[in-house]
């Protein structure tokens, strides 16, 4: 298998750890920044360019986009797919997953339990928007942060007010969230490869901070699922329509609730965790996609011999 993996750094952990597997496993990888990916589109002919060279012959993709350039990193992938190349993540299911607001609508839509969640524009209509999620604490989340940024816990009415209308004087799209106090700070990482659940940890926030994110210094744990759970995190990453997907998921009293789905989970702290070689998991299910040519079927040999 040919494999390009899409990062800006090809030093980071998850980066390395794919390269890693992808190579032990036999196979030709490269490593390409999607922002030195550029392309020609005409009906019929799709052409990818890196560095002044065209990008041919590529089996299969993986990508590892982040938040601040989704809009063109999926669009370099959605080229990727027009000439034939495999992706366990689709252009659209990241972008699916990278709008909260969308991807809470699809979640609710199927049934599945999340925080009770508002939305609204016209400040005109902010008490009211407020009275519907119920008593504070008040969760208020960018609708495109990641890794815990633009995530605030505010504690009284009047301080979510004070919020709502800071982040619409910046123009801002958010969420508010009701609080769920039960569950302590902690959150599930589930990470989901195919129709697996291959490794879990329970994520712990630190002393003083409710965001349970390693990246804020939020401490790892294997841990092990219930049915409910494995359930709720492998319909999450399907309705996304998500091959590989990090699933967050917050023990509450009414059951597991999906707090985000992620489509580039990161791999170092799951795998510390978990001891579960992740990476390669990813690896041999992107192998298992890609649309393989049949081979010729072999000619009988008659068992006759010239005279």
């Amino acid at each position: 298998m040919k494999l390009a993996i899409l990062s800006r750094n090809a030093k980071l952990y998850s980066t390395q750890r794919l390269v890693e597997a992808a190579r032990e496993r036999g196979h030709t990888v490269r490593v390409l920044d999607p922002l030195r990916c550029y392309m020609a589109i005409e009906p019929g002919r799709f052409q990818m360019h890196y560095k002044g060279k065209a990008l041919t012959d590529v089996d299969a993709v993986i990508p590892r986009i982040g938040a601040s350039i989704s809009f063109y990193g999926t669009a370099v992938l959605r080229q990727f797919e027009m000439m034939g190349s495999f992706s366990p993540n689709t252009s659209d299911a990241i972008l699916r997953s990278r709008d909260k607001l969308r991807c809470h609508q699809m979640l609710a839509g199927e049934g599945l339990g999340l925080p009770l969640t508002v939305f609204g524009d016209n400040p005109d209509d902010t008490s009211d928007l407020l009275g519907m999620l119920g008593k504070p604490p008040h969760v208020i989340k960018l609708n495109e942060g990641t890794q815990g940024t633009g995530v605030i816990l505010a504690e009284t009415a009047s301080a979510s007010r004070s919020v709502i209308e800071a982040f619409r004087g910046l123009y801002a799209n958010f969420l508010v969230q009701e609080f769920i106090s039960e569950a302590k700070g902690a959150d599930l990482r589930c990470f989901v490869v195919g129709d697996q659940v291959v490794a879990a940890m329970r994520r712990q926030a630190g002393e003083g901070e409710f965001r349970s994110n390693l990246h804020r210094g939020g401490t790892a744990s294997p841990v092990e699922l219930s049915p409910a759970e494995t359930d709720t995190a492998l319909r999450a990453a399907r309705v996304m329509g998500l091959g590989v997907a990090g699933v967050d998921l917050l023990r509450s009293k009414s059951g597991p609730l999906v707090l985000e789905v992620n489509s580039s989970p990161g791999l170092e702290g799951i795998e510390a965790a978990s001891g579960v070689d992740v990476a390669g998991t990813i690896i041999d299910f992107t192998a298992a996609g890609v649309r393989r040519p049949p081979k010729p079927p072999r000619r009988r040999r008659s068992g006759l011999t010239k005279a």
